[in-house]
């Protein structure tokens, strides 16, 4: 007499279902790290996220080895969903008065996507190697942005004063300086992007 295996469709869906709650609670948790940042608190804690999320802190502790591996991943969670606005369309292009107003619209609206996520960053990179990596490779991006934004102006400096400008300009546009502008001294993004123009211009022309 044969006999007829038992399904085995239930067991499978439900552990999809496990395993689907546990991606969108790991995702919920990271979320709620990232607002905590733009709030102000840039080394929240996991019960702070549990209470935020509704999710349990013992559940969050599953999701995450530890507080450093919770706020590394959001970070990280943060900049994989920004990447795009770091892309510089049309990147040199133009006459250098449509190019330095464009840069600091587009160095602006980037503070504006990533400025809490940046600042958590900045912190966790005094204590976490990783972190400190990722950064490094970040200031170096957008270094290379603005030497390939104003090219034609700095490659006709002599080298020592090429060297010294672009040096200059990585430190007026550094999202770490724009915070004082808008966090510090309350400057609106388009005041902030007058001052930078100006500012900018003033390195590449005299």
């Amino acid at each position: 007499m044969s006999t007829t295996a038992a399904p085995t469709t239930a067991p499978t869906a439900s552990a999809d279902g496990r395993l689907a709650r546990r991606d969108r609670n790991r995702v919920a948790a990271l979320d709620a790290i990232v607002e905590l940042f733009s709030e102000g608190d840039l080394d929240p804690s996991p019960e702070q996220v549990a209470k935020r999320t509704g999710i349990s802190p013992r559940s969050v502790y599953r999701y995450f080895d530890d507080r450093e591996a919770l706020l590394r991943s959001a970070i990280d969670h943060q900049m994989a969903k920004v990447l795009p606005h770091y892309h510089f369309p049309r990147i040199g292009e133009g006459s250098l008065t449509d190019r330095v107003p464009a840069f600091a619209a587009h160095r602006v609206q980037l503070h504006e996507t990533i400025g809490a996520t940046a600042r958590a960053t900045r912190r966790r990179a005094a204590i976490d190697d990783i972190v400190r990596d990722q950064l490094e490779l970040t200031r170096r991006a957008l270094r290379e942005q603005i030497e390939k934004q104003f090219a034609p102006e700095l490659d006709a400096m002599p080298a020592a004063t090429r060297r010294a400008r672009v040096a200059a300009l990585d430190a007026l546009c550094e999202l770490e300086a724009l915070d004082h502008y808008r966090v510090h001294r309350g400057y609106s993004t388009t005041e902030t992007e007058a001052m930078l123009a100006d500012a900018v211009a003033a390195l590449l022309t005299t």
